[in-house]
C-alpha cells in the first residue's frame, strides 16, 4: 500500500490542486458582480430636483452644456465621451464647505492622475464672481491638474437648469436666478447616468466614492 501511494502521489496531489483551482474559478464565476444603482430623478430628494423631472423613472442623463473652463477653453460634454466624470458645483470665494469639497476632489485627483478614464468636473455657482481669471487663480493655489479637471463659468440660468435637471443636486429658492449648492459629488458614468451621490466633505464617503469608481471601470473596461 505504501508502495502504491508513493507510486501515485504525484497524480494525487495534481488532482487536488486542479480540483482547487476549477472550485475556486466556479466560485468567482458564480459570484455576483457588484453594480452602482443607476439614479433616476424620482430616486433623488425632491427639492433638489426640478418639478418638471420628479416624476421620471427611466432614461434619465446628463444634458449637454457650453462653459469656459479656468484656461478660457471651452467646455461641453463631447469632452467627457467615453469617461467616467466625478461633477460638483462650488464656488470659489466660499468659506465653508466647498474648500473641504475641493481638498477631497484634488485627492480623487490625484489618485486617478494616470487614468484617462477618469476625469473631474466642477460649476461655479456665482459665474459673475468666478471669472476665467478667478478660476485660473483658484486652480492654481488648489493644484488642479488641468488635463484632468475643468472648472467651468458661463450662463447663470444654464448653470441652474443643469444643476436641477441634470445633476440633480442644487435647492431652489425663491429668487429664480439664486441657487443653494449642497455638498455632493456625483458619479457619471460614459452614458452620461448618474450612477451615485457623495458628501463631498465627508471623508468616509469619498472613500466610497473611490471604491465605486473602481467598480465603474470594470463595468467599462472594454472602453
Amino acid at each position: 500500500m505504501l508502495f502504491s501511494y508513493k507510486k501515485y502521489r504525484i497524480i494525487i496531489w495534481t488532482l487536488i490542486g486542479l480540483s482547487i483551482i476549477i472550485s475556486s474559478l466556479f466560485f468567482v464565476m458564480l459570484s455576483p458582480v457588484k453594480q452602482l444603482p443607476v439614479y433616476q430623478p424620482n430616486m433623488v430628494e425632491s427639492k433638489l430636483v426640478d418639478s418638471s423631472l420628479r416624476h421620471i423613472k427611466r432614461f434619465h442623463t446628463v444634458k449637454d452644456f457650453r462653459m469656459l473652463n479656468q484656461n478660457n477653453q471651452l467646455v461641453t460634454l463631447a469632452d467627457y465621451e467615453n469617461k467616467i466624470f466625478i461633477v460638483d458645483f462650488f464656488f470659489t470665494t466660499c468659506p465653508t464647505i466647498c474648500p473641504i469639497m475641493t481638498d477631497h476632489m484634488v485627492h480623487l485627483q490625484n489618485r486617478f492622475l494616470e487614468d484617462q478614464q477618469v476625469k473631474f468636473l466642477s460649476f461655479s455657482v456665482t459665474p459673475e464672481i468666478d471669472t476665467v481669471e478667478q478660476l485660473k487663480s483658484y486652480s492654481m493655489e488648489k493644484g488642479i491638474i488641468d488635463d484632468k479637471w475643468n472648472l467651468v463659468t458661463g450662463d447663470r440660468k444654464e448653470i441652474f437648469e443643469l444643476a436641477r435637471k441634470s445633476f440633480l443636486v442644487v435647492k431652489a429658492t425663491h429668487n429664480p436666478l439664486e441657487m443653494v449648492h449642497t455638498e455632493n459629488f456625483v458619479l457619471i458614468d460614459p452614458e452620461k447616468r448618474i450612477r451615485g451621490f457623495y458628501d463631498g466633505t465627508n471623508q468616509r464617503e469619498i472613500s466610497q466614492l473611490e471604491k465605486d469608481i473602481r467598480i465603474l471601470k470594470k463595468e467599462y473596461r472594454k472602453l
